[in-house]
């Protein structure tokens, strides 16, 4: 608990010798559209022509937005390494890390003004508008001469294409469950005889084991997010276990708005209990973010946190928890027994302004990382060098969602699990075992996800810092404002 923690195209241009005698001529240069000199004229020198010339590979640069941020000092020793292998082949690429954070408030004008890296990421909410907006690539011929097209898991393809073209490539999938704070659950006395962690297992359990949680060790019994969209995103969870759909499909190209549906003020009162019922919160829930979430679970403020298996770095690796004191289980069941895991992931995609050939770069780039549809001895060698460094930091070494259907794929990654292994798989088995029942993942809600991540946030605004706050009609303006959202959107 003490433990603290673009791709514009930059060509250089050829040396391009005997221009009218405008510069010096380079010995070493050749050119097969240059005339011969009055020198080579006078001296007889035979002027080499397009075909005696040796090709010259055209000099590229590869802006990685995937580069690890600044604090990640072993991540980005380990990209070094990847850089390094891959100039072996690659010469002419010139790598340039350029760290990038996708952001819906700022990703617009990065792109408009051609800054976006040659490669980067985002959610899997947000490619179709990245598509429509034409910000970024098509790259469906670059995975056709791969022979990658048909390795995708096609409902991630879905995600990624449109008009039958494909815009990006999956780094990993992910589901949402309940990260835990061994330590604070051992403290707390809620560890069976092994020593594992009694989670609960309903939400009204949750609430529970919230209370006793922070009456034993005054640490916040769970951390909910209240400051920006994450915090709509955690909460669409908890309707869905409530029996809420924010969302409905009308089948005609159009939406209507389902937040202040029963079902949704229930789950949304259930929220404002955990704080003034309960008082099981972190002190100011409206400065907590993703980022804050995981802090606070590290560092031992809040024994539980919803999260996915994309971030165990997060608590361990960022924020120093032990890597034998992380658990996950899966979310609670709402009041019926409905239990979901909102599932998304994160797609690599790529600036409207890269080249074929830069594109090409990044996607070899991939393969030596290990974060693509192949199993050579360079990709699996990239899927190692990313466990041994999770071992080195404290991550745990667990298992990804497939993002493709390529056996030999999944073998290696099963062998690496195996191989790699560093935590008591046990300590996640719950979580696992979840995400495998069938009608346990559910996509994102459809319409404009992000639009009604804000609205919810801000009754969730609302209701952790107004004890008197009116929980139905607050969600009623924000089902107002969203369909407000909606209509505009998609017009009939």
């Amino acid at each position: 608990m003490k433990r603290k923690m673009i791709g514009l195209l930059l060509c250089l241009t050829l040396a391009i010798s005997l221009l009218s005698g405008c510069k010096k001529n380079d010995a070493n240069s050749t050119s097969g559209d240059t005339k011969p000199t009055d020198a080579a004229k006078q001296t007889n020198t035979p002027v080499p022509t397009k075909e005696a010339s040796n090709p010259v590979e055209k000099k590229i640069q590869l802006k990685l937005g995937i580069w690890p941020e600044d604090t990640l000092t072993d991540d980005i020793n380990m990209h070094k390494e990847f850089v390094k292998r891959f100039n072996e082949t690659h010469p002419n690429v010139e790598v340039v890390p350029a760290y990038y954070k996708y952001a819906v408030d700022t990703f617009v004008p990065k792109a408009e003004s051609g800054n976006l890296p040659t490669i980067f990421e985002s959610w899997y909410t947000e490619p179709q508008k990245l598509i429509a907006g034409g910000f970024v690539a098509d790259i469906t011929d670059n995975l056709q001469k791969r022979g990658w097209l048909d390795t995708l898991n096609p409902s991630i393809r879905d995600l990624l294409s449109k008009d039958g073209r494909i815009y990006g490539i999956p780094r990993d999938g992910y589901a949402l469950g309940l990260m835990l704070n061994v330590e604070l659950f051992e403290e707390a006395g809620l560890v069976d005889a092994n020593g594992y962690p009694i989670y609960p297992k309903t939400w009204d359990e949750l609430a529970e084991t919230a209370k006793k949680i922070k009456d034993a060790t005054g640490m916040a019994g769970i951390c909910i997010l209240a400051k920006d969209g994450a915090g709509g995103w955690h909460f669409s969870n908890i309707a869905w276990a409530f029996g809420a759909t924010l969302t409905k499909d009308n089948g005609d190209g159009t939406f209507t708005a389902n937040v202040d549906s029963a079902e949704a003020i229930a789950a949304m009162q259930y929220v404002k209990d955990l704080r003034w019922k309960y008082d099981v919160l972190t002190p100011d829930p409206i400065n907590e973010d993703w980022g804050t979430g995981f802090a606070n679970l590290g560092v031992g403020t809040a024994a539980m946190y919803i999260a996915a298996n994309d971030a165990v770095n997060q608590p361990t690796q960022v924020n120093g928890l032990p890597v034998d004191k992380l658990a996950m289980c899966a979310l609670p069941a709402g009041p019926n027994g409905a239990q979901y895991s909102l599932s998304g992931g994160t797609p690599y995609m790529f600036s409207k302004d890269a080249t074929s050939e830069e594109i090409d770069a990044a996607l070899d780039y991939l393969e030596i990382m290990g974060k693509a549809p192949v199993a050579t001895d360079e990709a699996i060698a990239g899927m190692k060098a990313d466990a041994e460094n999770r071992v080195a930091n404290g991550v745990p070494v667990i298992p990804r969602f497939p993002c493709w259907i390529v056996q030999k794929v999944l073998d290696a990654e099963s062998q690496i699990i195996k191989d790699y292994g560093n935590v008591d798989p046990k300590m996640f088995e719950s979580y696992f075992n979840a995400t495998k029942q069938s009608g346990n993942l559910r996509m994102e809600e459809p319409g404009s996800a992000q639009d009604l991540y804000a609205e919810l946030t801000k009754v969730l605004q609302a209701v952790v810092t107004d004890k008197d706050a009116d929980v139905a009609a607050l969600m009623q303006k924000a089902n107002a404002n969203y369909q407000s959202i909606l209509d505009d959107l998609f017009k009939k």
